[in-house]
């Protein structure tokens, strides 16, 4: 899976499309980096609704860019889960620290 930028205005989404694991990590922090050092940017979305399957990395990468977001003065938010992607969420308490849509 390769992430997909998008960018409307001043929100920017990163596209996933398959399984969110180890395997995706630098073409997800080269796509994450795109958004966050774009100063045009004010609102970075994650859209879920392509993803089966994310593991505990994926987390881990969610964090991340939670952290380098807010470092950033951007909003984050989680759109378009699947209910198998909204319950790993769910268990590893994201609901608390992400906006989730």
């Amino acid at each position: 899976m390769k992430p997909i930028v998008r960018i409307e205005g001043k929100s920017g989404s990163i596209v996933l499309v398959g399984q969110f694991d180890f395997n995706v990590h630098k073409d997800f922090r080269a796509a994450s980096q795109e958004l966050l050092e774009n100063s045009a940017i004010s609102h970075i979305e994650v859209d879920f609704e392509q993803v089966p399957y994310l593991d505990s990395s994926a987390l881990g990468m969610l964090l991340l860019l939670k952290e380098r977001a807010g470092a950033a003065g951007k909003d984050l938010a989680l759109v378009n889960c699947r209910d198998t992607v909204r319950q790993v969420l769910e268990i590893a308490c994201f609901t608390k620290l992400f906006t989730i849509r």
